[in-house]
């Protein structure tokens, strides 16, 4: 069920996210069982040796999120991504800046070689261009070659760029 998270619960969902040895999997199984994040963070001094960061850590990731113009999109909430969403545990969170709407268009991902040759990234650059007239959004990572050709190309038309170490570890 899609829901928008209040302020204390985005908290608890980062708090949970963030805690050691608590992945994707993990993370969906305790608020499955515990009904929420606050819920599973209070269960977890039963459930063996997990120690949830410190709150002020928290709130100081949301605040550098604020400050740099991005939000954090939990998996339950309407925004996030319908297809990743489908996965059987989803990414809980999501760090966004920029045009959220873009996580809801029609998407192909476009990677490569951070050494393509000049005929492969033009290519990519092309294709992407194409791609975006067509109605798709392109995602890649943010790394030089094909990466960055196939946003170049997007630029136009949407790209999204995904980054596995978040927003301020480009």
């Amino acid at each position: 069920m899609k829901r928008t998270l209040s302020q204390s619960e985005r908290v608890a969902w980062l708090q949970l996210a963030r805690t050691p040895r608590i992945g994707p999997l993990t993370f969906h199984g305790l608020l499955a069982r515990f009904g929420s994040a606050s819920a599973a963070l209070d269960a977890l001094p039963r459930l063996g040796d997990h120690a949830p960061p410190p709150r002020e850590r928290i709130y100081a990731e949301l605040q550098a999120l604020d400050d740099m113009g991005a939000a954090l999109l939990a998996s339950c909430e309407p925004a996030y991504p319908a297809l990743l969403a489908q996965l059987d545990a989803p990414p809980p969170t999501l760090a966004v800046r920029g045009d959220a709407t873009q996580l809801k268009s029609r998407a192909i991902a476009l990677v490569g070689s951070r050494e393509g040759s000049a005929a492969a990234l033009m290519f990519c650059e092309r294709l992407a261009a194409d791609l975006g007239a067509a109605g798709f959004t392109i995602v890649s990572g943010l790394a030089r070659g094909v990466d960055a050709a196939a946003h170049r190309g997007a630029l136009k038309t949407g790209t999204v760029a995904v980054l596995a170490g978040g927003l301020d570890h480009p």
